[in-house]
């Protein structure tokens, strides 16, 4: 069996866990009866950290910066020596992490001169949290005794665009590099431990691939060297049924389709990195989600054609909070093309991500859902260069959820959203805005916010979600 694994940053923030994922990657490799590769983020909070020092770089303040290396320092260097016990590979893995966490803070000190953050300068100082958690994990494999070299985003050949912040693979080219440089490791039972979230564009110059990108890149390699499965490990059991802050009794689901995932990732299931699907799909390479706290747990497995027995109507409830609604209206509007795309392009430009459109049938009025941190944002740059002009008047309620019912099962059966909101309204709740594809796989409405967890509650028992449930089992292995 050809395996990638991929942790998530709660699996390495400390050096227990660090030695715990490596024996859990030993137990899959086998004696090299299995290839493994595995995919790592940086330790939690890293990237947060590195967001924040930004913002303080650019208002000049040089003083953050070394508050910053004296908690990121000591923090890196303890995870290490408490993960690995040979002195002699300990001591490798501390020249090596030693190095990095000078760059790093070299990096940050001629930036601070500058007081400026380009997004190219961003997205390198961005590359040291998995760049410094990664030979943590390789060292540790060595020290359990396990060939193991570790590997950054570009190394492995990950060739992206120049778009900083969100570069996109050249997938065809990416192929052939990762499959060139992986393979032959492979082979000598080498595990490579590969940086997520990281790659390059065709200048060597380090790009990100997106906030979460890490599951990105497990699926990216998985399909360059036609792995298997792809095995996500986090700290949750799996997908499920809803936010179990909100339905205590929430299920974890066993199977799902990669349409149905994809909807989930997109409104609201944070596990999942949205564009990580897209390299798998085509190879169908099913994709776990697991936990790596609760590795008992078999978690919830994501393919292209799921049992007949999991294909419910409706599969999840997702919610997402922290959005607001804009309505812009005015009687220009109707008949006149190019309006909705003068908006869309004035909101782009100024890197506002529209979440969610509806438009009247008599053209007069569009409402979008964006997220409240970009509402001040969006709305001024709507005033300045369209009020009074085609539109006419801006409304906000700057307080409202965003309800997503996801089910490929819904598709093509009648009174389907007749129920969902049947049941909204028998909570005494009102729909502010209705938005569904024609697909017919997700059916999404906008309530106020303190609606919200009345409503996910309500058509989760609504459809039965509860007899979802997955009775916890171990995995039967391939090979």
């Amino acid at each position: 069996m050809r395996l990638v694994m991929k942790f998530g940053g709660t699996g390495v923030n400390s050096g227990k866990k660090v030695r715990e994922i490596a024996n859990l990657i030993k137990a899959q490799h086998h004696d090299s009866t299995n290839d493994v590769v595995v995919v790592v983020s940086a330790i939690r909070g890293m990237t947060d950290d590195i967001f924040s020092i930004t913002d303080n770089i650019k208002d000049g303040q040089k003083v953050s910066v070394e508050n910053f290396m004296k908690k990121v320092r000591p923090f890196h260097l303890d995870i290490l020596r408490n993960a690995i016990t040979n002195e002699g590979i300990m001591k490798k893995a501390e020249l090596v992490v030693t190095q990095l966490l000078d760059e790093l803070e070299n990096v940050l000190a001629g930036i601070v001169l500058l007081a400026e953050v380009t997004p190219k300068s961003l997205d390198y100082l961005l590359s040291f949290g998995e760049r410094l958690s990664t030979p943590i994990v390789s060292y540790t494999l060595q020290d359990i005794g396990i060939k193991s070299e570790h590997l950054t985003g570009r190394e492995v050949g990950i060739l992206t665009d120049s778009n900083f912040g969100e570069a996109r693979p050249l997938m065809d080219t990416t192929k052939l590099r990762v499959a060139h440089k992986i393979t032959p490791m492979l082979k000598d039972g080498v595990v490579p431990v590969v940086t997520g979230f990281i790659g390059a564009d065709q200048n060597g110059i380090t790009t990100t691939i997106g906030r979460g990108g890490s599951d990105y890149t497990a699926t990216i390699i998985a399909a360059s060297i036609k792995a298997d499965e792809v095995w996500l490990w986090s700290d949750v059991n799996g997908l499920m049924t809803a936010d179990p802050k909100i339905v205590k009794d929430a299920q974890v689901l066993k199977e799902v389709s990669f349409a149905e995932a994809m909807e989930m990732a997109l409104f609201g299931a944070k596990y999942i990195h949205p564009r990580s699907f897209y390299p798998v799909i085509d190879s169908n390479i099913p994709i776990r989600v697991r936990n790596a706290f609760n590795v008992n747990h078999p978690g919830t497995i994501i393919t292209q054609r799921p049992a007949k027995a999991s294909q419910k109507i409706v599969k999840s409830i997702s919610a997402i909070r922290h959005t607001a609604l804009i309505d812009v209206s005015g009687g220009d509007m109707a008949g006149s093309p190019g309006t909705a795309s003068r908006i869309f392009d004035i909101l782009a430009k100024n890197r506002v991500n529209i979440m969610m459109i509806s438009q009247s049938p008599s053209e007069s009025s569009i409402s979008m859902v964006v997220r409240k941190s970009d509402l001040d944002k969006a709305t001024t740059a709507l005033e300045l260069n369209l009020l009074g002009k085609i539109i006419k008047k801006v409304n906000v309620n700057d307080d409202v959820a965003v309800i997503a019912v996801v089910g490929s099962g819904m598709r093509g059966i009648k009174g389907v959203a007749a129920k969902i909101f049947g049941s909204v309204a028998s909570r005494n709740v009102n729909v502010v805005m209705i938005a569904q594809g024609s697909s017919e796989l997700n059916l999404a409405f906008v309530v106020n916010d303190d609606d919200c967890n009345v409503v996910v509650r309500a058509l989760h028992t609504e459809f039965k979600l509860v007899s979802l449930s997955v009775k916890q089992k171990n995995i039967p292995r391939k090979g």
